[in-house]
């Protein structure tokens, strides 16, 4: 069962999505991508139609065609074509990001994942099982390394760096030369990466089709 992410609007926090929402946030996750648009910005563009009557979003045309008490309905067309009309419950519209855990399941399936340029995320919006994950974050610490045997014998040094935004704090998993190519206090900007939980905790781990490097952002802000 998914988690419904809350912002502190919308549904209270432990609540969930019925089938019906749930098939309903995939579609509206499939219409962003195809037309190449961040699904945060397609879904606040659903809701400024929703309180103005009509919104743009690129090529896109978002019509609210009717309002009752608990349901919204929207017409979506393309240089005067019709994409999609499907109704919205007031309820969903009322959601912050509700489409953020749907996009990344669709970003797993080939090949709506090279019809879309990744966003970079904030720490605050990481959930374990995430994949493709662009995050800028400011190096807090970075422990001395612990030598660790793989299961092939090999020895490798590793380190659970922690790393910050305004957001949020969470560790960086590193592995021998990614050690050394940050330091406390370097702003770092990590592509591709994905997310797990160990013992509880989140983990960022870049992997092998990963990058990891250090920018130039004196004024970068970061958590207290």
């Amino acid at each position: 069962m998914r988690n419904k992410i809350s912002a502190g609007r919308g549904r209270p926090p432990g609540e969930h999505h019925t089938r019906v929402d749930i098939s309903l946030l995939e579609y509206l996750v499939k219409i962003s991508m195809k037309h190449g648009i961040d699904s945060d910005k397609f879904f606040q563009k659903l809701v400024n139609a929703w309180k103005h009557q009509e919104s743009t979003c690129k090529s896109l045309r978002i019509k609210c065609r009717k309002k009752t008490q608990d349901y919204a309905i929207f017409l979506i067309t393309s240089r005067h074509k019709v994409v999609a009309q499907f109704p919205i419950p007031e309820r969903i519209l009322k959601e912050t990001d509700p489409l953020i855990e749907f996009t990344y399941v669709k970003l797993r399936r080939k090949p709506l994942v090279k019809e879309i340029k990744l966003r970079r995320l904030q720490i605050r919006d990481l959930r374990a099982g995430m994949k493709h994950v662009n995050v800028k974050a400011r190096v807090l610490e970075v422990p001395e390394p612990t030598p660790v045997f793989t299961r092939f014998g090999e020895c490798v040094n590793v380190t659970n760096a922690l790393i910050a935004d305004e957001t949020g704090v969470i560790r960086l998993s590193l592995w021998n030369k990614q050690i050394k190519a940050i330091s406390v206090d370097d702003v770092i900007k990590i592509e591709n990466a994905h997310v797990a939980a160990f013992k509880g905790v989140r983990q960022l781990r870049i992997g092998k089709n990963g990058k990891i490097s250090s920018i130039k952002d004196a004024g970068f802000p970061t958590t207290k």
